[in-house]
């Protein structure tokens, strides 16, 4: 357990605020006395998503910096290591290092992004949601090495596995009760032991598609974590790190370094951990901290490689407990030499891929963003983009499956686009998950738990055009357990192509399999019958920037509220 004690500056750059912490089992008076405690460098990520080359716009920058891409990573690392005791260092991961990423990853399965960030370095990770995008096999693939089993060696080279081990703890087959992955490591560093703790998010399958992590259970975070340093102590070990893909976020007026007004699932799962773990590298909010909470250092380094989270622990030698930690994330600036050997695998990768990333599918007359509108206060609203998007799932399916509507969930749209023409890549980056189009039927008083069930789960499903419904900010809410029991749509609204929808009616309704699923808590969705699977959501988005181009910017005039339409 930790108690607030030093700070320090941060390595080779602009001081920064930093958390620090003096230990209770081993003072550093005590320490003092004795043998002189192993310093100790973890270096850590997460979030990468496969972004090998710099990430645009607002994702490519933080701190007021741009930042990111492989190439500057690996030189920013390779620093970092040369500033400690390389051999003392360690580099961690805690999840999604793979999946929603840009083509230039995806279409060979990722195998680029593991390749690259193993070349970096990179010793242990825990596995993230989106390492289950492809579901269990893949991701021991991933793991282990092997061609794809229906695409192969798309590059024409062996792919040899991950040089580092991914690590859950909580992911079980549900047939045996055992891990997936390993749950933990022991690395030694000059004779003590330090423990990690891989921990993927109890949460995976309400957002995974079933097929992702079918045969799978996923326990608690907090009770794994400390069934498993129960465990590392009886093998001796002491300095225990927990690399866990679940996360939370501080008020805005923090920066990358501070832990203001800290909220999400990452308190309550840290105030619950053991006082034996002593670190935390967290993740999957994408957002940068760094903090005590309930005397545990808890980091994370934001998303896409802009941030690498330094933190350096002092342990002692003869009890093998940790007597400080102190955390600093530095920002992964381009101002520093690429890495000449991510730029050749970058280089090899791009050349593979020819000339399908640079396709021009379509042109949009302005640019289109992901943004939500804000509806009666909250980010609840309709946007651009995933308007688009509905509208162009509902052009696919009109005819071939007579779909009178068609709804996106917000999360699978990744991306804007800018004004202007659109590559493949770019229409790719939006939609990068590969969900297939799913038709079904459902009746009108479904369509209204479904609609309910928004404001349950705190996701609003995007619209087609041929969508029309009012929302009572006055309302009820639902539960998870009885959805339908809402208030907030006004009853009598809802309309498909102007008509008003009967509730005993049934009607053709398109989403993506993920939601069909019941991906995002719309278990609703699940009640749907008559399903029929079509293409692919991405080709069907670019059929439609080809065939309506110029694209303008729908307007968000889908979901109105009391306020602008009174009640009759």
């Amino acid at each position: 357990m930790f108690i607030p004690g030093m700070r320090r500056a941060a390595v080779g750059l602009t001081a920064l605020a930093v958390a620090a912490f003096g230990a209770v089992a081993t003072s550093p008076e005590q320490a003092d006395a004795g043998p002189k405690p192993v310093d100790v460098t973890l270096l850590a990520l997460n979030d990468f998503h496969g972004n090998l080359e710099p990430p645009t716009g607002s994702s490519g920058t933080i701190a007021g910096q741009t930042a990111g891409g492989v190439e500057f990573l690996a030189t920013h690392l390779a620093e970092l290591r040369a500033a400690a005791k390389k051999q003392n260092t360690i580099t961690v991961a805690a999840g999604d290092l793979i999946g929603a990423s840009p083509l230039l990853s995806a279409a060979f399965h990722d195998e680029p992004t593991i390749e690259a960030l193993s070349m970096a370095g990179l010793d242990y990770a825990s596995v993230g949601n989106h390492e289950f995008d492809e579901g269990a096999a893949e991701l021991l693939r991933i793991q282990n090495g092997g061609c794809h089993p229906v695409d192969g060696c798309a590059d024409g080279t062996p792919y040899r596995g991950a040089g580092f081990q991914y690590l859950s703890a909580n992911a079980f087959k549900t047939a045996t009760g055992k891990p997936l992955m390993a749950p933990y490591a022991i690395h030694k560093v000059q004779g003590v032991k330090v423990g990690f703790i891989g921990m993927t998010l109890e949460g995976t399958p309400q957002i995974v598609s079933q097929q992702g992590v079918a045969g799978l259970s996923f326990a608690d975070e907090a009770d794994t974590a400390n069934r498993y340093a129960r465990e590392l102590r009886r093998k001796g070990v002491q300095a225990i790190v927990v690399l866990l893909h679940e996360g939370g976020a501080q008020a805005s007026t923090g920066g990358i370094n501070d832990c203001v007004g800290m909220t999400g699932p990452i308190v309550d799962i840290t105030n619950r951990m053991d006082p034996s773990i002593d670190v935390v590298v967290s993740g999957h909010t994408h957002q940068a901290y760094n903090c005590d909470i309930n005397g545990k250092l808890v980091t994370s380094a934001s998303s896409f490689g802009r941030l690498v989270t330094d933190i350096d622990l002092k342990i002692d030698r003869r009890s093998g407990d940790v007597i400080s930690a102190a955390a600093n994330n530095v920002v992964v600036t381009r101002d520093v030499a690429p890495d000449r050997r991510q730029t050749a695998l970058i280089n090899r990768y791009k050349t593979v891929l020819g000339p399908v990333a640079d396709r021009q599918v379509g042109v949009t007359a302005t640019a289109i963003t992901k943004t939500q509108e804000t509806l009666f206060g909250t980010t609840l609203g309709e946007s651009p983009l995933g308007n688009l998007i509905a509208d162009a799932q509902l052009a696919a399916t009109d005819d071939e499956q007579n779909a009178v509507a068609a709804f996106m969930n917000p999360g699978g749209v990744r991306a804007d686009l800018n004004a202007g023409p659109v590559t493949y890549e770019e229409a790719f980056t939006v939609q990068p998950f590969a969900n297939n189009l799913v038709t079904l039927d459902l009746t009108g008083a479904q369509l209204y738990c479904v609609l309910e069930q928004q404001f349950v789960t705190g996701r609003t499903l995007y619209p087609s055009a041929t969508v029309g419904y009012v929302v009572d900010p006055n309302g009820t809410t639902g539960t998870v357990a009885d959805p339908c029991a809402g208030t907030r749509v006004v009853r009598g609204s809802l309309t498909l192509g102007d008509t008003t929808v009967d509730t005993a009616a049934t009607y053709r309704v398109t989403v993506n399999n993920f939601l069909a699923g019941g991906g995002d808590g719309f278990s609703a969705l699940t009640g749907g019958t008559n399903l029929v699977t079509g293409q692919i959501d991405l080709d069907a988005f670019v059929d439609y920037l080809t065939a309506q181009s110029p694209v303008s910017a729908p307007t968000l005039d889908r979901i109105r509220t009391t306020a602008e339409v009174p009640a009759a």
